[in-house]
C-alpha cells in the first residue's frame, strides 16, 4: 500500500501562491506518473497536473502558465507550484500515485490507484 501525504495548502489572497507538496514513503516505480487533481464543493474531481518519471508534465488548461509540476524521485516528493491564484482555484487539491507506465503525464483519474487526502486551498 502507498501512503500519499499532502502538505501546502492554506489560505491566500488572490494573486498569492502557494506551493504543494506530496510525499511518499514508498519508491514510485520508474515509468510511472504522479499527478495533482481538485475538487471542489458540488463539483466533480479534476486533474490539474500531471507529470513522468523524465519530468515531461502535462497540464489542466486552466492552470497552463500559473502551475508548475514537478517530482523529486530521489526524496520522493511531488511538488505543484501554484501561481497567480484565483478564487476558482480553491478546492481540496490531492496527490495521486500512478500503476502502469505513463508517458508524458495524464489528467485520466482512473489511472491512478493511490490518493492522498487531500489538502485545502483557499483564495479570496
Amino acid at each position: 500500500h502507498v501512503q500519499l501525504v499532502e502538505s501546502g495548502g492554506g489560505s491566500v489572497q488572490a494573486g498569492g501562491n502557494l506551493t504543494l507538496s506530496c510525499a511518499t514513503p514508498a519508491l514510485t516505480p520508474s515509468g510511472y506518473c504522479m499527478g495533482w487533481f481538485r475538487q471542489s464543493s458540488g463539483k466533480k474531481r479534476e486533474g490539474v497536473a500531471s507529470v513522468d518519471d523524465s519530468e515531461r508534465a502535462t497540464y489542466a488548461e486552466f492552470v497552463q502558465g500559473r502551475f508548475t509540476i514537478s517530482r523529486d524521485s530521489a526524496r520522493n516528493i511531488l511538488s505543484l507550484q501554484m501561481n497567480d491564484l484565483k478564487p476558482e482555484d480553491s478546492a481540496m487539491y490531492y496527490c495521486a500515485d500512478g500503476v502502469s507506465e505513463c508517458y508524458g503525464g495524464t489528467l485520466w483519474s482512473p489511472y491512478y490507484k493511490y490518493w492522498g487526502q487531500g489538502t485545502q486551498v483557499t483564495v479570496s
